[in-house]
């Protein structure tokens, strides 16, 4: 009810019927001579040379031009025409407050045609920027050697720093546990997207992604370690002409992967439709060197409608489904024993929103949106040491509002946001394995006793529903002076569920530009309130499940009832950007992060089923540092580096703590968590060394992220694990998967007509080495998985 309250007021707002809303910019202008007259045909270039974008259309017999679906960002502008010179200026255009521009273009002494100059160093910089930030346009996801199988949008984030490699898609943040938000098209997602939660994003839908890991905007809640902002490609990208494309794909695992692309113009209506398919038989990262039991596959659909009734009139419809159906990959024991647990995931999204011009320098927008997610896990017969089954559907109804203007030097947003999550859980479990919870073993629990299949025991069984609220309000403003900008915000979340909380959200950051030198300082502060996970919440935290857990963690642990609470966050941050002689851009931060209730992940038994808990405290500090080639002599590129410490002080405050490696943490002073690693690099490098040829290279190297301190000899002695000790350091402090660096690579051939590309072969290879390594051992929190070993695939794809 508070949110259809809050809608309908805020819609209220405008008197007449609203246009739709968007998370993008939009750029109109007239080209005219030194007369006054207007210039036909003259060729308009909107370009980002850090991200990649480059946007192009022409001028009208009247002279006007218009460009849509303009991702925030600061551009640069040229026009030119026949007999003219080149008009050339930056562009700002990071609202969706409507511009306009009048090109006036100057003759040239001598006539002839004239083209739109190269790139030539202007533009570098990102002078508005008060945190870290980075920038893909849909061209260089392309051209990342991605295998088919790869696990859609989180593959391409690696390439950016910040980020250590988990499992089955799953990122780090900045050392976090997968506390990203993805905004697609205005419509917030902070579900888990690694692939054993939910279907991802396909990268093919992408236009640009716009990354923020330092001094997160205060419209942006909930999961903040880190921001991708999506804006997914449209029907006016084609200039009015229908486009698509089609795709297939296969390779190794018995990969096959199928893609279908749409879109055009009607009147006044783009409309864009895409659908895919995987099929393979390494869906998950195994835990083992034997891909064992391992299939999957997932389907993706993709809609948007955007109408344009007018300037002022802006409308866009998305709608965005995926499910897949996968095997839990099984150590080579459980596999032995028959156990085939099969995990079917499902979601729906849909987006509304709209955008009104109540002024020229001034817009109010909304986007209200439903998500709604359904997971089951499936039993086997041969289920060992603990069979489960699980029903799980969470939703995310969300209604977001803001009022923009512009009046000087100064940019306003006031923004107004209601969130409503209603949760449904069902599971149930039992032990299977008679030496799981042998009694007078050193780690019997008596309380997993009436569970224990193996003994007589009753199947465990929970089920619960809840809906929880997050309202917030905040203000931002931003100002430019000279080589001055200032980001000033404010948040405020109030968040209801199993707990109630608020805070209050301080975001403030400045950069300055020293123009002589080509650099930009920049410093922030943020305060973030970062809610818990919604998944297996309700189990997580739950008297019945407490029970369970063994009689040392219930008397130390308020009877094992420790509900999550939202995590609260200081951040500090310093950076700079440097434009390297206008051919290369050089970005470098530093930040540390103080958190209270840190928020992470447990394996519940070995099930594969994950469950939120929370930790006291942590401290994270952290170098990055990002170099970025545009473009040399046909050649493009960059390197990114990370490092980061990421220390974490018991006790546990929240959460389901079933095992003995509970109570061993419950005993420790400060411990350097599963998501510390020390340096990450990663570099990419695309040649084009003539017009139909390409090739891509990516090389990362990871040192290692920490793993269970094993004893050496148990593992040796173990037949799941034995042949993987030589792949982690257990005497290390702390103890670490090695290091490894894995290759991948890409070679592409384009077939043109003209100047329009007609179709495309592409030969990628993933690891190309075959490296042997591991993302994690033993882990408390994700257990043992191995990273991919080598595989090809070979993708072809047709364009209209």
């Amino acid at each position: 009810m508070p949110l259809l309250v809050i809608l309908l007021a805020l819609t209220g707002l405008a008197a007449r019927p609203p246009a739709l809303g968007q998370a993008s910019a939009m750029l109109s202008g007239a080209v005219v001579d030194p007369a006054g007259g207007a210039v036909a045909g003259a060729s308009v270039r909107l370009v980002n040379v850090v991200s990649g974008l480059d946007l192009s259309t022409s001028s009208d017999s009247r002279g006007g031009f218009r460009l849509t679906n303009i991702p925030f960002q600061e551009y640069h502008l040229e026009v030119g025409g026949r007999g003219f010179r080149t008009f050339a200026r930056s562009l700002d255009l990071r609202s969706n407050l409507p511009v306009s521009v009048r090109v006036e273009l100057e003759l040239e002494v001598v006539t002839g045609a004239v083209e739109v100059a190269e790139w030539a160093g202007p533009g570098m910089l990102d002078l508005e920027a008060s945190g870290t930030r980075a920038n893909l346009s849909a061209g260089a996801i392309e051209q990342l050697p991605l295998p088919p199988s790869a696990r859609g949008l989180e593959a391409a984030l690696l390439s950016i720093p910040g980020f250590a490699a988990n499992a089955n898609g799953a990122i780090h943040p900045r050392g976090a546990h997968n506390q990203m938000t993805y905004v697609v098209d205005g419509m917030p997602i902070s579900d888990q997207f690694s692939g054993q939660f939910a279907t991802s994003i396909d990268p093919g839908l992408v236009r640009t992604l716009e990354l923020f890991t330092g001094n997160v905007p205060p419209e942006y809640g909930a999961k903040v370690s880190g921001v991708a902002n999506v804006t997914t490609k449209s029907g006016f990208d084609g200039g009015g002409r229908p486009f698509g494309q089609v795709e297939v794909s296969g390779g190794g695992f018995s990969t096959l992967a199928q893609a279908l692309q749409a879109g055009g113009v009607r009147g006044r209506l783009g409309w864009l439709a895409s659908a895919s398919a995987l099929k393979t038989n390494r869906f998950l990262d195994s835990p083992s060197f034997d891909n064992l039991h391992n299939g999957g596959n997932a389907q993706r659909a993709f809609t948007r409608l955007d109408w344009h009734g007018s300037p002022s009139q802006l409308l866009r419809l998305s709608l965005m489904a995926g499910r897949s159906s996968f095997q839990l990959a099984n150590l080579r024991s459980q596999h032995a024993s028959g156990q085939r647990q099969r995990r079917r995931l499902g979601d729906l999204s849909v987006s509304v929103g709209y955008v009104r011009v109540l002024a020229p320098a001034a817009t109010f927008d909304s986007t209200t949106s439903y998500r709604g997610t359904e997971a089951r896990l499936a039993p086997s017969a041969g289920d060992t040491p603990v069979t489960a089954e699980l029903v799980r559907s969470l939703g995310t109804l969300s209604t977001l509002n803001r009022l923009n203007w512009r009046r000087g030097i100064h940019k306003v947003q006031v923004g107004l946001d209601a969130q409503l999550f209603p949760i449904r859980e069902a599971f149930s479990f039992g032990l299977t394995d008679p030496d799981a919870n042998r009694p007078g073993s050193p780690d019997f629990n008596p309380n997993l006793l009436p569970h224990d299949l193996s003994r007589g025991g009753a199947r465990f069984r929970f089920a619960d529903r809840a809906a929880g609220r997050l309202v917030t309000w905040f203000l931002r403003e931003r100002a430019r002076w000279r080589g001055l900008a200032l980001d000033l915000g404010l948040r405020q979340d109030h968040y209801s569920l199993l707990v109630r909380d608020s805070a209050l959200q301080p975001r403030v950051g400045l950069a300055y530009h020293l123009r002589h030198t080509g650099t930009v300082f920049r410093a922030s502060f943020n305060r973030n309130f970062q809610t818990p996970p919604n998944e297996n919440l309700l189990l997580s935290n739950a008297a019945q499940s407490a029970a369970l857990a063994p009689p040392a963690v219930r008397r130390t642990l308020n009877g094992g009832v420790l509900p999550i609470r939202p995590q609260r966050q200081s951040v500090y941050e310093t950076g700079f950007q440097q434009n390297l002689g206008g051919w290369a851009q050089l970005d470098a931060a530093y930040y540390r992060k103080h958190s209270a209730n840190l928020q992470d992940n447990d394996n519940f038994l070995n099930t594969g089923i994950i469950f939120p808990t929370s930790l006291a405290s942590s401290r994270v500090s952290g170098f990055e540092a990002r170099l970025v080639v545009p473009e040399v002599r046909k050649v493009t590129g960059s390197v990114s580096l990370t490092h980061y410490r990421a220390i974490v002080t018991p006790p546990f405050t929240g959460g389901l703590f079933l095992g003995s490696s509970a109570l061993d943490i419950l005993s420790e002073g400060p411990f350097v968590i599963d998501h510390d690693q020390p340096l990450g690099i990663s570099g990419n490098l695309v040649l084009r060394p003539r017009r139909r040829w390409w090739t891509s290279w990516q090389v990362r190297y990871d040192s290692g992220l920490v793993s269970n301190p094993s004893d050496p000899r148990a593992v040796a002695s173990d037949p799941d694990y034995a042949d993987l000790l030589p792949f982690v350091n257990l005497d290390g402090d702390p103890p670490r998967v090695r290091s490894r660096t894995v290759v991948d690579a890409a070679v592409g051939f384009e077939g043109y007509r003209g100047d329009r590309r007609r179709w495309e072969a592409v030969l990628q290879v993933s690891n190309l080495t075959n490296r042997q390594g591991l993302y994690n051992f033993q882990s408390v929190f994700v257990g043992t998985r191995v990273i991919q070993p080598f595989a090809a695939s070979l993708r072809l794809r047709w364009f209209w």
